[in-house]
């Protein structure tokens, strides 16, 4: 179920981001929800990896030096919820 929000931003934040948002081909509230379920998403992950039983597993795997695992979780995030 859908439900209006209303949020007082700069101006210029705004113009700025409905222009990203139709260059994406999305709408603002796309944009916004999408953002807000990765953000909320990252914290939950991080009370992950402070768990006792992941922290055992660090440095049972290695990954190339380029890796940035937010990015990756971000675009998993995105696909999975677009």
């Amino acid at each position: 179920m859908n439900t209006k929000l209303t949020l007082s931003l700069e101006q210029n934040v705004i113009e700025q981001a409905k222009r990203y948002a139709k260059q994406e081909g999305e709408s603002l509230s796309e944009i916004v929800e999408n953002y807000l379920k990765v953000l909320t998403r990252e914290k939950q992950y991080k009370r992950i990896v402070n768990n006792p039983v992941v922290n055992s597993l660090k440095g049972s795997f290695k990954t190339p030096d380029i890796f940035n695992y937010k990015e990756e979780l971000s675009k998993a995030l995105s696909d999975k919820y677009e």
